[in-house]
């Protein structure tokens, strides 16, 4: 929808095939969960995954800004409202919760800093020397060795953390520094996320904290399908798009002769029937592992890059992974902090958010049987752990099993148990407890029913076939198998997370920004005279301009990063900095 919305508006003629039956969006589409409607009521919704709009999204928030809704002066972009807390839930501990944004209030202020000063998380002076040390390295370092050095080095790596960890297990470090809120945020695993990827949205977003002006992190103020995505659908065919649901690309057909796709056949999911399509030109904005299938040998001969898709998509690498949602509604809201929770040391790597609280127009009385007030959305980031409840196992035995193996009620049970795990304080009255509970709902993408063998018995998990879409994450060394959005194939384009962008993330932003250099590609390659779309490159300091310069001329000689800096640098260093000072303050 993003190619579609900046194709319809330069005047070209858009159709889009979308496998869903009813919904648009990808994975950020809401659903009605089925079957939970009375009369009066709406569904209740559901989603595959709740999703954040971090400040330093530039590409998608554009797009949002010219969807008409309502009386918004800036149409959708105007229903994301701001969180104000971030807070870290620790089994057998106290939360940590802390200001999202730089502190504006006194309340902000003591919030930072008793989580500063009464966190107890076990980190060492020399656990906090060493993060500090290695996020100036990437403040500091040029673009040139972030995308061809760190891209190529793990983040667990870089983090220096066998060394550091040694034998504390578990260890601090690893958990606040490095792994916990990769998994968390972007469902990777620090052992194989790349630097360039794992730093860069680090940095994104510890100077969005930093930015008295900015919002570190917003969310919807309503069901994603009602505040966003169907006041989109509609904007786009109030232009003249042709949405065609219910239809299954299952080729694209490659004239050798002219060098060109001919046509793609599309599977009528409903009837069952076939037929060819045929366009000036094809985008293609479907996720790694269906393009891989989509991706012929006539196509490669003519773009050998293409290839690696294919290769990119192939389990041994490790860059597809897991992250669903499940939804627990509940009998009470529980406001568990204005924002974001990260539970940080639960076995799934799960992250939560109380969603009534930024939904003022959608009561939660109107949805369900009208009994439900309270509704907690549930990313689980890691399937491939063990949980902490035992169930019975195929040996006979019992014991945990990974999210992977479970049924939808053992997940739904395994959950709500280490949210349990992590949000109850000992001591303190139980935020949650099972009268809570009213039901919950598994994103439908999970489909245990497909599962063909024990996931532990697979040979890489993460490729077991009854996920229906799974996440790509960024693994260190995999950008050179990356394609540019424009192809060799002259009227064959790429709109989707895994093709290059500055974003390089798994993201709505990254794969608007990429459906922005497919639409680029086809104005080229038609010759049309209308502005190309804008592209944003991540937020750079200006303040470290010098460093980074001085930097990339030691990566130009082949010479490592370092914290030593000559004289002249130090002054030229100095003189910019009161240069940026003095713009802040004219």
């Amino acid at each position: 929808m993003s190619a579609a919305h900046e194709l319809i508006e330069r005047g070209f003629a858009v159709e889009i095939y979308e496998r869903q039956p009813h919904y648009v969006g990808g994975k950020a589409r809401s659903v009605d969960v089925p079957d939970s409607a009375t009369p009066g009521h709406q569904p209740l919704p559901g989603e595959h995954g709740f999703r954040f709009f971090p400040g330093f999204y530039r590409h998608i928030t554009d797009t949002m800004k010219r969807i008409p809704y309502g009386q918004n002066r800036q149409g959708v972009f105007d229903n994301l409202v701001p969180t104000q807390r971030v807070m870290m839930a620790r089994t057998g501990k106290p939360p940590v919760a802390a200001p999202v944004n730089f502190p504006k209030t006194r309340a902000d202020w003591q919030a930072l800093l008793d989580g500063l000063l009464h966190a107890d998380t076990g980190l060492t002076d020399s656990d906090k020397k060493l993060f500090a040390d290695r996020v100036w390295q990437l403040l500091t370092s040029s673009y040139e060795r972030r995308q061809q050095s760190y891209e190529r080095v793990a983040w667990w790596q870089y983090m220096s953390t066998d060394q550091q960890c040694g034998t504390r297990q578990p260890c601090p470090y690893e958990l606040y520094c490095v792994g916990g809120l990769t998994h968390s945020l972007v469902a990777a695993q620090p052992q194989l996320m790349s630097t360039k990827t794992g730093g860069d949205i680090l940095l994104q977003l510890l100077l969005l904290m930093a930015n008295p002006g900015a919002h570190t992190d917003r969310v919807l103020n309503g069901p994603t399908n009602d505040v966003w995505l169907n006041p989109w659908l509609q904007y786009l065919k109030s232009k003249g798009m042709v949405y065609h649901h219910n239809q299954l690309t299952t080729a694209l057909h490659c004239d050798p002769a002219t060098r060109l796709i001919s046509g793609a056949t599309v599977l009528d999911l409903e009837t069952h029937q076939t037929r060819t399509v045929q366009a000036d030109y094809y985008l293609a904005a479907v996720p790694l592992e269906r393009m891989a299938k989509l991706i012929s040998p006539d196509m490669v001969k003519l773009d050998p890059t293409l290839g690696f898709v294919e290769h990119l998509s192939n389990p041994h690498l490790h860059t597809l992974n897991w992250m669903n949602g499940v939804q627990f509604y509940l009998r009470e809201d529980v406001q568990l902090t204005k924002g974001h929770v990260i539970c940080i040391d639960s076995p799934w790597a799960i992250t939560v958010i109380s969603q009534p609280q930024f939904w003022p127009d959608f009561p939660m009385s109107s949805y369900g049987d009208g009994q439900a007030k309270g509704l907690l959305s549930v990313d689980v980031s890691n399937w491939f752990a063990k949980g902490v409840l035992d169930w019975p196992l195929d040996d006979g035995t019992t014991g945990p099993k990974q999210a992977c193996d479970c049924t939808l009620d053992e997940i739904v049970k395994e959950v709500w148990a280490q949210l349990e795990q992590s949000l109850n304080t000992p001591g303190l009255p139980p935020l949650l407890g099972p009268d809570l509970l009213l039901r919950a709902y598994v994103d439908a993408d999970i489909r245990p029913e497909q599962l063909s063998a024990p996931a532990q018995a697979l040979d890489v998990p993460t490729r077991s076939g009854h996920n229906d879409e799974p996440l790509l994450v960024n693994t260190a060394n995999s950008w050179s198998l990356r394609p540019e959005a424009s192809t060799g194939i002259a009227n064959l384009f790429l709109a989707a997370d895994y093709v290059r962008t500055n974003t390089d993330l798994a993201t709505m932003e990254g794969a608007n920004e990429a459906a922005r250099r497919a639409v680029n590609g086809i104005i080229a390659a038609s010759g049309a005279k209308v502005p190309t779309c804008r592209i944003w490159d991540l937020h750079e300091p200006g303040v470290l301009a010098v460093l980074r310069w001085l930097d990339r001329r030691r990566f130009a000689q082949g010479l490592p990063w370092t914290n030593e800096v000559p004289w002249l640098g130090k002054l030229l260093h100095r003189l910019n900095y009161l240069f940026h000072q003095f713009r802040r303050f004219k």
